[in-house]
């Protein structure tokens, strides 16, 4: 806390050299994400043929390590030296990726992306933390819109060097590079491995000098009752931090409600966010690349939609979640109506569309949650986040899988964008009663949220 209000806003925050370090490990943690993506999804979907409810399978277990670990990761990171954790993430990720290469077909390559899934999930919150840490507040959105940036950026160039790869090598190839990117990104964040909360408080430090202090003949049992002391006093302080960080949430209006439109959008969009290749094979059968085009797309809107938002460095609450809502839900249904043989630029456009809404919807949330969270509460919040997000992943793709079986592709799309694009109107139509906190909230501006970091 104390080196976060040393921080000072700079004319520029590339010369923030800690926020580069981090920006560029995250740049090669996403594009080696896209790589990995691309190809796991044309190894299920093309390659090994497998049906709607055995691809509704892959969400549901990489969601399970965020239902059952996002809020300890949260409380953990906020605990930790986060540069470290993100480090040990990376490694993991890394390694559980080249062990993918000897996978035969998709019931074994369940298991390995939920233990994959499981490392993300500890990842996330730290990085959120860490840019918290090391950027000042006046940066902030800066910060959130630049990471977002390159989420998205990554969906342009990294689908796109997927279906490369694949056209020239294989899926193993753009497997093996989602690994070594993974690596990179840790050597990146290896320099920052010293930023972080001091581990042993100063009672604890206090408890082991008194320790030294005493006879030889009573160091041994004192120190083992000190040492039980101090891990029951750690259990206590753990569990106290992760149920402050649902107390805060639920006293924050603002926070609170973000999150529970988030959810009920995730719901519907969940249901057909893995389904992708199941509707493109019906539109243009045997036609791979397509799916990388299609994902090129919508990272192209996305990114069109952040470089605006970072010029304009702010966006008013029921214009980025609402409206993103709305582009986002008219986008799918529009790819539902599509017919057989539809031209890829009509395509390409839907894609963009979608894009723009689904930038503007993760700018606005992730500036809310870090801009109105202190920044000792940042991981809880992101990690409650992922916990709820992983609750959903369980059951909304299983449900996405079951409607298109009954329903059809096409038809599933269709009833699932009007859901969105009715919930995205309904924010935009009454987000001042959503997101009404203060005259100050209306907006989301660095300069009115300096003073609630």
């Amino acid at each position: 806390m104390k080196e976060k209000k040393e921080l000072q806003s700079t004319p520029s925050i590339w010369r923030n050299g800690r926020f580069r370090r981090m920006f560029a490990a995250h740049t090669a943690a996403s594009f080696g994400d896209w790589f990995d993506a691309i190809a796991i999804q044309v190894l299920v979907a093309y390659r090994w043929e497998a049906d709607p409810m055995m691809i509704a399978l892959i969400p549901v277990v990489m969601a399970l390590p965020g239902l059952l670990l996002g809020s300890i990761a949260g409380t953990l990171a906020d605990r930790v030296h986060k540069a470290r954790l993100m480090i040990v993430c990376d490694a993991a990720i890394a390694l559980l990726t080249l062990v993918i290469l000897a996978v035969p077909g998709p019931v074994w390559l369940l298991p390995l992306l939920g233990l994959r899934a499981a490392a993300g999930v500890f990842q996330m919150p730290s990085q959120q933390g860490l840019t918290r840490t090391v950027v000042a507040s006046d940066d902030l959105f800066r910060a959130t819109s630049l990471n977002g940036l390159v989420n998205q950026a990554s969906k342009v160039a990294g689908p796109l060097l997927g279906a490369m790869t694949l056209t020239v090598l294989s899926p193993q190839a753009c497997i093996i590079l989602n690994a070594l990117l993974r690596l990179c990104s840790g050597l990146l964040l290896w320099p920052l491995r010293g930023i972080g909360p001091e581990l042993v408080s100063a009672d604890q430090q206090a408890v082991a000098a008194g320790q030294q202090g005493k006879s030889a003949a009573h160091t041994a049992p004192k120190a083992d009752e000190a040492k039980m002391r101090e891990e029951h006093v750690r259990a206590s302080r753990f569990f106290n931090q992760w149920r402050e960080g649902w107390a805060f949430l639920w006293r924050s209006r603002m926070l609170l409600h973000t999150l529970i439109f988030g959810l009920f959008g995730l719901i519907a969009i969940l249901m057909i966010d893995y389904q992708f290749p199941t509707l493109l094979r019906v539109l243009a059968p045997g036609n791979e690349s397509l799916l990388g085009w299609l994902v090129s797309a919508i990272g192209a809107g996305a990114v069109g939609c952040m470089l605006v938002l970072n010029r304009l460095n702010r966006i008013s609450a029921g214009w980025g979640l609402g409206g993103g809502y709305v582009l986002v839900g008219g986008a799918i249904a529009a790819l539902g109506w599509a017919q057989p043989g539809t031209g890829l630029p009509v395509l390409l456009m839907i894609g963009a569309v979608l894009g723009v809404g689904n930038g503007l919807y993760i700018i606005t949330q992730n500036y809310i949650l870090q801009a109105k969270t202190p920044a000792d509460m940042v991981g809880r919040v992101f990690g409650i986040q992922s916990t709820v997000i992983g609750a959903i992943m369980v059951v909304s793709p299983l449900a996405g899988g079951v409607l298109i079986r009954i329903a059809g592709a096409g038809t599933a799309f269709v009833w699932i964008g009007m859901t969105v694009g009715i919930l995205g109107l309904a924010g935009l139509l009454l987000q001042s009663v959503i997101w009404r906190e203060s005259l100050a909230d209306s907006s989301l501006t660095t300069e009115q949220n300096a003073d609630l970091a």
